[in-house]
């Protein structure tokens, strides 16, 4: 079966994260590789994230903060230098072979729009906030479905998390990629579970040679 579809993650798939998590520390006041060192904690016990924020300042509200954030000029954000190098051109060659290209992440509505300012060669970039669904919700992947048009066997997924990526999509029907980078990506590496990717990545610059050769 063709894939006829590539939709990819955003965070630690396509943009590199590490400097927006260095300003989140800078903000809690904590030191950065504290704040690092507790981040991979949580990820390798299985935990969500967010509770990271909790370990340093207990009842912290992310959504408040990040208003909080912007209403004194320092929120939120990521520009060009912050894709990964080979984000682009493997959009790109995958759009060129006829693919349909997507970005789908748990992104804000700021986030959305700093996405579509950056002019990648996707068709479609969509967020958790826009279609009001995160991941891993099943109903986040029937999303993607539903925008492709096409069944989910003829979709890949491509992201750096079991829990939020791997997992849902597979269970949603699609094929898998796991790109090994960030935090998430090096901690679960080694995972059985992974085994059952149709591609697993060191880099993107790998991926389209490897959707074509499926696609032959």
């Amino acid at each position: 079966m063709r894939i006829r579809a590539v939709w990819f993650d955003v965070g630690e798939t396509i943009v590199d994260e590490t400097r927006e998590y260095g300003t989140w520390a800078d903000w809690l006041g904590v030191p950065r590789h504290t704040f690092s060192a507790m981040f991979g904690a949580v990820i390798a016990q299985g935990r969500d994230y967010r509770e990271v924020f909790q370990r340093f300042r207990p009842g912290f509200d992310l959504r408040q903060e990040r208003e909080r954030r912007a209403a004194v000029g320092q929120p939120e954000s990521f520009g060009e230098e912050n894709l990964y190098p080979d984000a682009r051109p493997c959009l790109k060659a995958l759009r060129d072979q006829g693919l349909l290209v997507g970005l789908a992440g748990n992104q804000t509505a700021r986030a959305e729009t700093i996405l579509r300012s950056l002019d990648l060669p996707v068709d479609v970039i969509a967020t958790s906030d826009g279609w009001g669904v995160e991941k891993p919700e099943p109903g986040f992947f029937q999303r993607i479905v539903s925008e492709t048009a096409c069944p989910p066997d003829q979709i890949l997924y491509v992201g750096d998390r079991l829990d939020n990526d791997i997992r849902p999509a597979r269970q949603a029907g699609m094929r898998t990629a796991f790109i090994k980078r960030g935090p998430w990506g090096f901690i679960w590496a080694g995972h059985p579970e992974l085994e059952e990717c149709t591609f697993r990545l060191d880099s993107l610059t790998e991926l389209p040679d490897l959707v074509a050769q499926l696609n032959r």
